[in-house]
């Protein structure tokens, strides 16, 4: 099955049912199927090759999804760009990705050529959203690509522990198999109204999208400045189901909900870290009839595990069991299958693992390796780089990660990233960034910096750099001026020393 494929299998269970609202703007299955036939037809008359990139960079709108499934469907591979992320990021991924066209908007397009920088030199063409009607009408041959169900459909841009992003490759079979997973255990049917509040360029946030396509609902996108106005959508759009973060719960939590929604919210999902137990009792309170699924996922494999609602009274603190199509392993420091209760590295292995990393093999080598010899299995699997545990019953605990990256907002930052930021600021000799308890953020970003020159360089300068080069997920909380920083016996700074001294700062975490 191929990504374009949803559009079929959604519009043979809803014809004429909404398939994408964007406030008043709707548009119906029979209508965007054929606006992605004529998006493919047109991007082939630009002579986009098979495998060629194309990044979107643009709010939630039905022309990106359209752009995602139209490039899919003519045999090139999708780059969602998240919309929040300011030019030096966006200019990475153009160049990384080696993108050929983009589709973005013309503010959008004057912020990456300001200051007389130029697009890569990859990017023969852009497309602006106010002419994407005209670029339609280019596709009226009805031409279409033919990729096979391994070939290269998108890649996703996530933050590593080091440096900058890098990009997952996930195939056409990576995201179709992924969508009937989760469209299996949420029962999602031509009944729902999916809300997606979270950015496209996320698996989680895609998969809202294409699990409402591919079962027949209505995918409601918004584009939400504030929480209240989720919790204002829920009513207005009488959503079915919604997807957050921990910190976007907590701050949609914190607002009254009005009583409709615990008659129309048939079920809500989390992940992207731990949700709070107080959380769990807070959305009970509010929609006592709505199921909570507890999940697991990472980029690389799209999404690992749920918990069933059954379980969150009992197990509110697991992260659940396999999802259908998921192999599942606990491996232990021996390289056996972890016995219960005893730590281990989760391993996900299956159709839902990506294809790697984009342009990056020592990485996706390290990342991406077979099983153990005791295991049986020659195929790849994703180390995830996180320890868990698991119960007599097979219930799986996350405890920690083993890398540096820090899980703000829902995002995975790489320190790095910040710091090569930081270290652009004149005066500024050494710096550091780490991850610190937050009750809302789940962390919050902290700079410790030392200066070469006092006089030339202060933590408000070290914040203004930030917030000029970062998306204000990224920015600091905190910049700290030291003398000097914490060493370890390597001689490299203690990350880790910081970061238990620093715990306390923002208060106990959740």
């Amino acid at each position: 099955m191929l990504f374009g494929d949803i559009i079929e299998r959604g519009m043979k269970r809803n014809p004429l049912g909404e398939a994408v609202r964007l406030g008043a703007d709707a548009i119906d299955y029979v209508g965007l199927a054929g606006c992605i036939e004529r998006a493919a037809s047109a991007f082939l008359r630009h002579d986009m090759k098979a495998g060629e990139r194309v990044a979107v960079y643009l709010p939630k709108s039905i022309t990106s999804v359209t752009a995602y499934f139209g490039v899919a469907r003519a045999g090139g591979v999708f780059v969602p760009v998240n919309p929040v992320l300011k030019a030096r990021q966006v200019h990475h991924i153009l160049a990384d990705s080696g993108a050929s066209l983009l589709v973005t908007s013309a503010d959008r397009l004057a912020m990456l050529e300001q200051d007389g920088a130029a697009l890569p030199v990859g990017v023969r063409r852009v497309i602006l959203d106010s002419e994407w009607d005209e670029f339609l009408a280019l596709g009226a041959d009805g031409a279409i690509g033919h990729p096979a169900p391994d070939d290269l459909a998108a890649l996703l841009y996530t933050s590593g522990s080091t440096g900058s992003p890098k990009g997952v490759m996930l195939s056409h079979r990576n995201l179709t198999t992924g969508a009937h997973s989760v469209a299996t255990y949420l029962r999602n049917s031509r009944d729902d109204r999916i809300l997606c509040a979270l950015p496209l360029s996320f698996d989680y946030g895609l998969s809202q999208l294409s699990t409402a396509l591919l079962t027949g609902a209505t995918a409601v996108l918004i584009n939400h400045l504030f929480p209240q106005d989720i919790v204002a959508a829920l009513e207005r759009e009488a959503i079915t189901g919604l997807a957050c973060v921990p910190p976007l719960w907590l701050q949609v939590l914190a607002l009254e909900w009005p009583e409709c929604v615990n008659v129309t919210l048939r079920y809500v999902t989390n992940s992207g870290g731990r949700m709070p137990r107080h959380a769990i009792a807070a959305l009970r309170q509010r929609a006592p009839r709505t199921k909570i699924f507890l999940m697991y996922g990472l980029t690389e494999a799209f999404r690992s595990t749920y918990l069933d609602p059954a379980q969150v009274g009992r197990r509110p603190d697991s992260i659940g069991k396999a999802i259908p199509h998921a192999v599942i392993d606990v491996i232990d420091a021996a390289g056996q299958s972890a016995a219960p209760g005893v730590p281990g590295e989760l391993v996900h292995s299956g159709p839902l693992v990506a294809k790697g990393y984009w342009n990056d093999p020592e990485r996706t080598s390290e990342r991406f390796r077979p099983l153990p010899p005791s295991f049986g299995s020659a195929e790849p699997a994703v180390w995830s780089g996180d320890t868990v545990t698991r119960d007599a019953d097979g219930y799986l605990y996350f405890v920690e990660r083993h890398d540096n990256m820090i899980k703000t907002s829902g995002y995975r930052v790489s320190p790095t990233e910040i710091e090569d930021v930081v270290y652009e600021t004149p005066g500024v000799a050494e710096a550091v960034a780490v991850g610190v308890p937050h009750s809302v953020l789940g962390q919050a970003i902290v700079c410790l910096v030392c200066l070469s020159d006092e006089d030339e360089a202060s933590s408000d300068d070290v914040l203004a750099r930030c917030r000029s080069q970062l998306p204000a997920y990224m920015v600091p909380k905190a910049v700290i001026v030291r003398d000097s920083l914490p060493r370890n016996p390597n001689g490299k700074i203690d990350r880790n020393g910081l970061a238990v001294e620093l715990a306390g700062m923002f208060g106990p975490a959740v």
